[in-house]
């Protein structure tokens, strides 16, 4: 296929200071009513909570503020640039959902209301646990968690409760998970007290029954797998897989972190297992906000549902009520979870519908087997398991091994020096020790076919610089904001600060 014309691009460059930086003494963007500093106003607020000195806040107008975050979003790739983020299949936000969501009946709720006060939000809430318990089979929803890594706790919580219940949680005391799950899976599990045991993947891409069977025991609390997994596979003897755990005493936890490309295809529940997760901001059309504004919805079964977190929404007649189940394991996080991005979750499945998910699914499946025969016909990119000759999924994981053996170009510096094209490069992998140089687009159904040659055309021209000039693609990005940094002091906590505070403290300007 013949390559288009490569565009030129050079991204936004301002000298932008931090914002705790910045600003005049005495300069205001509003100014609040004399009121407010009022004998009766100040009584609202504990004693134990008046300030004694003012916060060190930047004093500044709205237009500098205002000038000061497009400087900033002028020097992000967001919507500028191509993304086909992978793994995650981070899909579009849709502007109606975000227009919903900043509504007054949304936006100024407040969660310890009185529930007879919100009952539309409440019905919403509901009503989108019961879609999902469509596409799961599961129950029961809880969306406390605050992105897919609670959720894989929560449910490490949940079986923890489940076997207490049984009298069983002193024996049962190891999770089994794979190579190729999610790390949160065994991260959570092992937070939670439990003892890990992890599958290797094998020559066709996956565990053998085998070795789940030599795996399990009266030791068994649970297994926790994403499927299909982060390289497009499918476990094809999944439904034995979940047999021989239950068979042991054990639950079955499905990580639905890839749904996009099995939605309305299968359902968790009608696999055998007991629970699942979604991260709404992967299937559903939400942001994801790295652990902020993120939810992992948790459904689970019948027998596990009196251990979820609580409040839950129960509706009697025509009215809904918040209840606590005295079996609960208590609070994941605050009150319902993050409420306006399921209401935005709940926005694009209604405009989605079923006949949408099932055509989502198709393109995004469609969409990775087009890419990756493209990929493919670029000398020295290989893809992981190339044996396995089946169909992969929504993404596949591809190596630039060859190419770093050749050229001494790694898997990073190609993704760099791709942001000088505009292009928002590819995710790397959790399993680098599976897949040598690894990396892994995926469009999904959002993308047109235009985006998705050119964004495979720049890496192919730059995988052309990799063996033509390869200083200029180690020493990239050229294009961009920043420059390369230097990552000496990424790993010394002595040196990095996440808070301005912390900043000020390392660098003796207390």
């Amino acid at each position: 296929m013949t390559r288009s014309e490569i565009r030129p691009f050079h991204a936004a460059r301002w000298s932008e200071p931090v914002i705790m930086e910045m600003g005049s003494p005495g300069r205001r963007g509003t100014v609040p009513p004399t009121s407010w500093a009022s004998a009766d106003a100040a009584g609202l607020v504990p004693a134990g909570l008046h300030r004694t000195e003012a916060p060190g806040l930047p004093e500044m107008s709205e237009p500098d503020v205002l000038r000061h975050y497009l400087h900033l979003s002028q020097q992000t790739m967001g919507m500028v640039g191509i993304s086909l983020f992978g793994t995650c299949t981070m899909k579009y936000n849709p502007r109606i959902s975000e227009r919903i969501i900043a509504r007054p009946y949304v936006a100024d709720v407040h969660p310890a209301q009185d529930p007879s006060t919100m009952q539309g939000v409440l019905q919403i809430v509901d009503e989108f646990s019961q879609a999902l318990t469509s596409l799961s089979g599961m129950p029961a929803f809880t969306f406390q968690p605050g992105g897919g890594a609670a959720a894989a706790f929560t449910h490490a919580a949940v079986t923890r409760a489940y076997h207490a219940s049984r009298g069983e949680l002193g024996q049962r005391t190891e999770i089994i998970t794979t190579a190729q799950s999610h790390p949160s899976s065994p991260a959570t599990a092992s937070a939670a007290g439990f003892d890990i045991i992890t599958l290797p993947v094998e020559e066709d891409g996956y565990p053998s029954v085998e070795a789940l069977r030599a795996a399990v025991s009266d030791r068994t609390a649970a297994l926790m797998v994403n499927n299909p997994d982060d390289m497009g596979i499918y476990n094809p003897h999944i439904k034995e897989w979940v047999d021989i755990v239950h068979e042991a005493g054990g639950l079955c936890f499905y990580d639905h972190a890839n749904f996009n490309g099995v939605m309305t295809r299968l359902r968790a529940a009608e696999l055998g297992f007991d629970a699942c997760m979604f991260m709404l901001h992967k299937t559903f059309g939400v942001t994801k906000g790295g652990g902020g504004p993120a939810v992992g919805a948790y459904g689970c079964s019948e027998a596990l549902a009196p251990f979820l977190p609580g409040p839950r929404i129960e509706k009697v007649d025509d009215t809904y009520t918040l209840v606590e189940s005295p079996s609960s394991l208590g609070r994941i996080r605050e009150y319902l979870g993050n409420v306006p991005q399921v209401i935005a979750a709940y926005t694009w499945l209604k405009a989605m519908g079923g006949n949408g998910l099932r055509e989502a699914a198709d393109l995004s499946v469609l969409t990775n087997n087009y890419m990756e025969k493209r990929i493919l016909e670029i000398p020295g990119i290989t893809k992981a398991f190339p044996e396995m000759t089946k169909r992969r999924l929504e993404m596949t994981r591809f190596s630039l091994g060859d190419i770093t053996a050749e050229t001494g170009v790694t898997a990073v510096d190609i993704q760099n020096r791709m942001t000088d094209f505009g292009i928002d490069a590819y995710w790397l992998s959790h399993e680098p020790w599976i897949v040598p140089e690894p990396f892994t687009p995926e469009a999904g159904e959002a993308w047109s076919i235009e985006d998705i040659d050119y964004w495979i055309d720049v890496l192919a021209h730059v995988v052309d610089e990799a063996r033509s000039d390869a200083e200029l693609v180690k020493t990239s990005p050229h294009n961009q904001v920043v420059a390369r940094p230097n990552g000496a002091g990424l790993d010394d906590p002595e040196r990095w600060a996440t808070t301005w505070r912390a900043y000020q403290r390392k660098n003796g300007n207390h």
